[in-house]
């Protein structure tokens, strides 16, 4: 049984198809879920809720009630909850904009059950999901402004967003810790400066994904520290 604790992990479900719906709410009580409820729009979502606050909600981008999904985002993230996009894997603009609404991670409707429900652990115990199709969808906007990191400090935030403690990631790379605090605290600034501030390890992470760092480096830079 999943659970977080002694408590099952509480989701919910918004997509306007039911058989979506329906499916999903099959498979996430099959595997422990306590599934608080699904709707076609987060409007009733949140009417449905009644006070309730779910960990995850797995949210559809393209709904058929004329929102937009940056409010949708945001309305579910207002209840307290990670938001999992469960979207077809062409909507690269809508993904785009979800992420940079704050979603924390992104699965194609075309992904096993499995992957679903693992991805939904991973959101609803506050952790950023890292894959290729989130990657994907970032690579894929061009428009995009990115941060002009150095080698070196690309080298930083890989390790560092990956999971590493920051001593680790400057022994890693035979460099003292001071110096790789430096270079976090000029990645920092070089974000605020562009318009995309990461105070938090959460938030380099969402960045260093956003930017191709993650889940690879771009091996064409040069380091300008």
């Amino acid at each position: 049984m999943v659970s977080s604790g002694s408590k099952k992990v509480r989701v919910a479900v918004v997509d306007d198809h039911e058989s979506v719906r329906l499916g999903l709410q099959a498979a996430f009580e099959n595997a422990g879920f306590d599934v608080l409820c699904t709707a076609p729009s987060v409007a009733e979502l949140i009417e449905l809720l009644e006070g309730r606050e779910p960990d995850v909600v797995v949210l559809d981008l393209s709904l058929g009630d004329g929102s937009s999904v940056t409010e949708n985002v945001k309305a579910v993230q207002s209840l307290g909850a990670g938001v999992l996009v469960h979207s077809i894997a062409d909507r690269v603009a809508s993904v785009r904009e979800a992420l940079a609404a704050g979603a924390a991670g992104v699965i194609p409707k075309s992904s096993a059950t499995s992957t679903v429900i693992a991805a939904a652990e991973t959101v609803a115990r506050g952790e950023v999901l890292n894959n290729l199709e989130w990657a994907s969808a970032i690579d894929a906007d061009r428009d995009f402004a990115k941060a002009q990191l150095g080698r070196r400090e690309r080298e930083i935030l890989h390790l560092y967003a990956s999971g590493l403690p920051l001593k680790l990631a400057a022994q890693q790379l035979g460099i003292g810790y001071s110096t790789a605090r430096e270079y976090l605290d000029r990645i920092r600034a070089k974000y605020v400066e562009v318009g995309r501030p990461a105070p938090t390890k959460v938030d380099l992470l969402r960045r260093a994904v956003e930017d191709g760092i993650l889940p690879g480096l771009d091996p064409d830079g040069d380091d300008q520290a």
